[in-house]
């Protein structure tokens, strides 16, 4: 079953991010031009400003779930221990109980580890930063390369997990976070080769999406792949027009003749 919104809240209206105005006849790459053509169909935002702390959490909780479970733990979580309850919300996290915790996240899913995360995180950050505003003025301050090497020190932060608070946070220009679909849809439309794990996706798009296009273009995609190019059943399979986007994919995987869809690195033209 797909648990999936009908809105990614990371790009939507409430995702935040401010609004900006792309120029589709001005593409120098493929990958900008699905970038920009995505732009006719979604919102146009740049990304920055939310709390580095705060978008660490909500990333963390988001991690192997939707916006649909995850946005109500991240809501409770805020009640307990953040904005409704004014202080430094990882000193606060950092003195929880993870048992506690963990309740107030159950929506989220895998909430046990999670809330151990979480509270590891928050002593790291009182630890290095001070609580949340010194790590707020790194995340937003430093050099990214050296911003996204801290984060990746620590214990349950991905990559996609640092982008994201690199892009949404920092408000960092060519930064383009990589999940699921759009590690998908980059190859299945041959942005980016059929057999590129995570890193080598996110390394063809930033090479070629501009750095004021990658956040938008990332929080569209997650869109795009939730109401077109889904994973199992993406809409070109049963109708070529159903999709806006066909006259510009390789369709790698996927075969309407046969009504088959496979993972892009494992289509016969792929190898």
């Amino acid at each position: 079953m797909d648990d999936e919104p009908a809105e990614n809240i990371s790009g939507g209206e409430s995702g935040g991010g401010t609004v900006s105005e792309f120029d589709p006849t001005s593409a120098d790459t493929r990958a900008e031009g699905v970038v920009d053509r995505l732009g006719e169909l979604y919102w146009q935002k740049t990304y920055g400003g939310q709390d580095a702390f705060e978008c660490l959490v909500r990333t963390v909780l988001s991690q192997n779930t939707s916006d649909k479970a995850s946005q109500p733990a991240h809501d409770a979580l805020m009640e307990r221990y953040g904005s409704d309850n004014p202080g430094d919300l990882a000193v606060a996290l950092a003195d929880a109980a993870q048992d506690e915790l963990a309740e107030t996240i159950s929506s989220a899913g895998l909430y046990n580890q999670k809330s151990e995360t979480l509270i590891r995180l928050a002593e790291r950050v009182v630890a290095e930063y001070g609580g949340e505003d010194g790590f707020d003025e790194f995340v937003k301050d430093e050099d990214p390369p050296e911003v996204r090497s801290a984060l990746l020190e620590m214990k349950g932060v991905g990559p996609k997990t640092a982008d994201c608070v690199l892009l949404f946070s920092g408000g960092r220009g060519g930064v383009f976070p990589v999940d699921t679909h759009v590690h998908r849809i980059a190859r299945r439309m041959g942005l980016a080769p059929a057999d590129a794990d995570h890193e080598e996706v996110r390394e063809y798009l930033e090479r070629d999406v501009p750095a004021d296009k990658c956040g938008f273009g990332h929080t569209a995609m997650i869109q795009f792949g939730r109401e077109y190019c889904s994973a199992r059943k993406p809409a070109c399979l049963e109708d070529p027009d159903a999709c806006p986007l066909a006259d510009d994919c390789d369709q790698l995987g996927v075969y309407p003749e046969t009504g088959e869809v496979v993972d892009p690195s494992e289509a016969p033209e792929a190898e």
